[in-house]
């Protein structure tokens, strides 16, 4: 008989989380979402520019500053 520990005795390595896009507890291989079907819809709003950071008007157009 081998030591195995029982699955239910391991500890986390991150407490669980909801899942930024559908709310459902986070699983451990696509953390911090649910699924990698969820980690795809985030990605694509990623590169898709569905996400943006604002910048300040400064930066908007800094080639208008030399001419």
């Amino acid at each position: 008989m081998t030591n195995v520990p029982e699955k239910d005795n391991v500890t986390p390595l991150r407490p669980t989380r909801p899942c930024p896009e559908c709310g459902k507890p986070s699983a451990r291989a696509t953390y911090p979402f649910c699924s990698q079907r969820c980690k795809d819809v985030d990605l694509n709003r990623w590169l898709s520019g569905s996400y943006v950071i604002p910048g300040s008007e400064e930066d908007a157009n800094p080639d208008d500053d030399e001419r």
